[in-house]
């Protein structure tokens, strides 16, 4: 089943796509600045898109606007989007909670930062909460919920091996080893996890939310 497509619905999700598709198309141009004359332009798409946190905005800003845009789809079935919720909250955890004291980003940079890592996260969060539909949630989609996370860092690994660049710390091969890279990896999943119980479990109890009809 997808989203109900309500006005109010549209409204968010109109605010959410907008503030997505802004913050990643403008990190592209500040990392094509950046690299320019170090990384060919293709290196640095390739890097660029090799982000957890640029494929989940992505993602958010994909299927907010198939919702605004009336299509219904893969990306707007109530438990995608729910998997969705839980893939971004991991992104504003795991910046604030780790990534964000590693470096000081200034001018816009900064801005496209709390875009990508704060302001994303929770307005998507607040749009999970006020309309998403969760009577179809159950436990068993804790398990399919974790393919992509479990696709990227293979992605992550081969791509690592094959150009000795890894964009996170905490998974960097080259720094830690394998077995380092692989048990904060372990610890990423148990996050995933949590998470994901928090959303089923919240679901469960709340079920379908007044504000969608």
């Amino acid at each position: 089943m997808s989203v109900h497509f309500s006005k109010i619905n549209k409204l968010i999700t109109a605010i959410i796509a907008i503030t997505a598709w802004v913050a990643v198309i403008t990190q592209l141009n500040l990392d094509l600045q950046l690299h320019k004359g170090v990384l060919s332009a293709t290196e640095t798409v390739i890097r660029f898109f090799s982000y957890f946190t640029i494929l989940t905005n992505l993602l958010v800003a994909i299927c907010c606007t198939l919702i605004v845009l009336n299509i219904h789809s893969f990306f707007t079935r109530n438990n995608v989007l729910s998997a969705v919720a839980v893939y971004i909250i991991i992104v504003g955890l795991i910046y604030n909670a780790i990534l964000r004291k590693l470096w000081t980003p200034t001018g816009l940079q900064l801005i496209v930062d709390n875009l990508l890592h704060l302001v994303v996260p929770i307005l998507f969060l607040l749009y999970w909460i006020l309309v998403v539909n969760k009577t179809t949630l159950k436990w068993k989609n804790i398990f399919p919920w974790l393919l992509y996370p479990l696709v990227y860092l293979i992605f992550i690994l081969l791509r690592g091996a094959a150009a000795d660049y890894y964009p996170y710390p905490f998974i960097d091969v080259v720094k830690l080893g394998y077995a380092k890279a692989l048990q904060n990896s372990g610890f990423v999943t148990i996050a995933f996890i949590t998470i994901s119980l928090l959303i089923i479990g919240y679901g469960k109890l709340v079920g379908k939310n007044p504000i969608q009809s």
